[in-house]
């Protein structure tokens, strides 16, 4: 029971934060480019190349850490399901070129979020 507490004290801040910084962005930037929501899976992409290789390579730390964190924290804060819905979105509203930007960023953008946290955090 108390791994699904972990779990679920890290996805209570990870949503906050989720929920906090993609609003933010969206008052201060705004525009059709769901930017929001492309921040935070860049940032969480980057967050989890950091977190895991820090604790895989680097450190030994107690298990309960990677559910907090990774499992709980960064699986609050993405937001894929909405980067789905925000390109189904677009490619309907006619907006193709929109979609296809939006998911080809995410995903390039994603991976060298992830290979440079990975790469920062293998550093000594």
């Amino acid at each position: 029971m108390d791994k699904y507490l972990v779990v679920l004290a890290g996805a209570g801040l990870g949503g906050v934060a989720r929920y906090a910084l993609g609003t933010w962005i969206m008052v201060k930037y705004g525009g059709r480019f769901p930017l929001g929501t492309f921040s935070i899976n860049v940032s969480g992409a980057f967050l989890i190349g950091l977190i895991m290789t820090l604790l895989t390579e680097r450190f030994q730390p107690h298990p309960g850490w990677r559910l907090f964190l990774v499992v709980g924290v960064l699986g609050g804060y993405t937001t894929f399901s909405s980067f789905e819905y925000e390109t189904f979105q677009a490619v309907r509203g006619g907006e193709r070129w929109m979609g296809l930007l939006y998911v080809a960023g995410s995903v390039i953008a994603g991976y060298v979020a992830v290979w440079l946290g990975a790469v920062m955090a293998s550093r000594r």
